[in-house]
């Protein structure tokens, strides 16, 4: 008989000990400690308040579980894989220490509607820490872009050189990536902060409780409506994983264009000496190893979401013992995407810019074409047309190796008798940036505009 099982009564030999460590999942959800106490907390307060247990039982549990609490903050808690997982242990620590009235805590639930209650609080409170780090990373973002409010460098399609912006722009464009970033996790948040927690096993309780009050003293807004689904769902971590993955891909993005800008050949930035590491056998190496781990890292949460996605896809209602596997991508993910946005906020804000050689890059391969395009069109030339003309003075530039700004204004004017001297104020790289003054373009103007809206936190 499993006499050490709380569940063993139905058993008449023990577990065997392979099965036991196989199937325990208390090295990695002892981490829901405090979510798990904090829960039964306020369920026994319940019970007292419903006159489901007796008061003086309450009293009792809540300041055992608040001993338990402080002995697992101190390391003082020895945890059993035995016991399986975070609840067990627990569980039987607060019987062992209290006797009786630890038993009659598990009264009107079950560790199915448990479980789910601890993940959506440990959850619940990542996702808000998350944010925070999204808006530390923001900010320098735009301390780099106020800092270098007036630096030129090539913008890239194809990474060929496309069209002069600032690089200020450039780091507007990932502030709104992670902007968005933490519109998915508020919202996730919407859907994470439900109280599960009174659906039971499967079917609800025969105990006259009251999961209101449980969520009002869990600060949820609102509980479950189904039972079934209340144990069975994991939709709120599976779309924290997907947001996470979309974040580890801005992320990853990001980390290319730095590994490329820090090349000797771009030469556009220099990484600070303490987000870099050397190499064994060439002294003069300077690798930008952190934007390389995560771009790696990227990888590994996309692995995570298909984990559980693949965990989920075909079970049957309610619970299954498949869903333990939920947490451990979760967790890692978590883990990943906290370290990642740290790392990075502290990274950009040391960023140094190499605004000379940016500068000189954007001048190079022929980034103001598409302005002698628009400087014909202002003067009534057809969009079509003007296109065209711009491409045969590109290739003359190229066959006499010259770039646009060095033509003549007599070569100009063998392209389009259009063309005059005031070509040459139109296709400076200022002229090119200011030139493009609407809502999200790259002009000075607009670029201080939007950093100031950021700054309001609109």
């Amino acid at each position: 008989m499993s006499k050490d099982k709380l569940w063993g009564g139905r058993f008449t030999q023990p577990t065997d000990k392979f099965v036991e460590e196989f199937t325990a999942s208390i090295d990695f959800d002892k981490r829901l400690y405090h979510q798990d106490i904090r829960g039964s907390i306020a369920h026994a307060r319940m019970l007292g308040k419903q006159r489901i247990i007796p008061m003086e039982d309450v009293e009792k549990i809540v300041h055992g579980l608040q001993e338990i609490l402080d002995q697992i903050e101190a390391g003082k808690f020895d945890f059993s894989i035995s016991l399986e997982d975070i609840h067990m242990n627990i569980e039987s620590r607060l019987s062992a220490k209290i006797g009786e009235a630890g038993k009659r805590l598990h009264t009107g639930r079950s560790r199915n509607d448990q479980v789910a209650l601890d993940i959506r609080l440990y959850l619940r409170d990542e996702l808000v820490e998350i944010s925070a780090y999204l808006d530390l990373l923001v900010d320098s973002l735009l301390t780099q872009a106020e800092k270098n409010i007036d630096v030129i460098m090539p913008g890239y399609t194809h990474l060929q050189t496309a069209q002069p912006i600032l690089f200020a722009h450039h780091m507007l464009a990932y502030v709104e990536m992670f902007k968005r970033d933490k519109g998915r996790m508020e919202d996730c948040l919407k859907r994470t902060n439900i109280l599960p927690l009174g659906a039971g096993a499967l079917a609800g309780t025969t105990f006259p409780i009251d999961r209101e009050h449980v969520a009002e003293l869990l600060d949820f807004p609102e509980v479950t409506r189904n039972s079934l689904d209340s144990v069975s769902d994991r939709d709120f971590a599976l779309e924290f994983l997907a947001d996470a993955s979309i974040l580890m891909m801005h992320l990853s993005r990001f980390s290319e264009e730095l590994i490329l800008w820090s090349t000797s050949e771009f030469k556009f930035i220099d990484l600070s000496d303490g987000f870099c590491t050397g190499s064994s056998i060439m002294p003069q190496k300077k690798n930008p190893d952190v934007p390389e781990l995560v771009r790696g890292k990227t990888g590994r949460v996309y692995g995570n979401l298909m984990a559980l996605l693949t965990v989920m896809k075909s079970l049957p209602l309610a619970y299954n013992k498949d869903m333990q596997e939920d947490k451990e991508p979760l967790f890692d993910t978590i883990d990943t995407v906290k370290g990642s946005l740290k790392i990075f906020a502290d990274m950009i804000r040391e960023m140094q810019v190499n605004t000379d050689t940016m500068r000189n890059a954007a001048a190079k391969g022929f980034s103001t074409a598409t302005d002698v395009a628009d400087y014909l069109v202002r003067k009534g030339m057809p969009f079509r047309d003007a296109h065209e003309v711009v491409g045969k003075s590109v290739a003359y530039c190229i066959a006499n190796k010259k770039d646009l700004p060095e033509l003549a204004i007599e070569e100009w004017k063998g392209f389009s008798p259009m063309i005059d001297t005031d070509i040459y104020e139109a296709i400076t790289l200022e002229a090119s940036v200011n030139a493009r003054r609407a809502t999200g373009g790259t002009s000075l103007e607009g670029v201080k505009r939007e950093i100031a809206r950021v700054r309001a936190g609109k």
